[in-house]
């Protein structure tokens, strides 16, 4: 089901909305009586394809990994120093 509601009512009882959203609910904002977002629920389950897959286990791996970005750390006297 679709709701149509003014920016300012939504505004004033956002948590009311978001639990009509929670329940299956769609809410259509309107600022000065035309539609300006859309309100929806998040499906739970985001499919990927083959390649977004791997793609996604590769960027894991490697931010996992850490990146070396050369130099060496410094303590606290050789930061003072500076």
């Amino acid at each position: 089901m679709q709701q149509q509601v003014p920016v300012r009512e939504v505004n004033q009882h956002l948590s009311k909305y978001i639990e009509m959203v929670e329940s299956g609910e769609e809410v259509i904002i309107t600022k000065r009586g035309k539609p300006v977002a859309r309100l929806s629920a998040i499906e739970s389950e985001r499919t990927l394809t083959e390649a977004q897959q791997q793609a996604y286990a590769r960027v894991s791996e490697r931010m996992n990994s850490g990146y070396h970005l050369g130099g060496s750390a410094l303590d606290r006297d050789q930061l003072h120093e500076r």
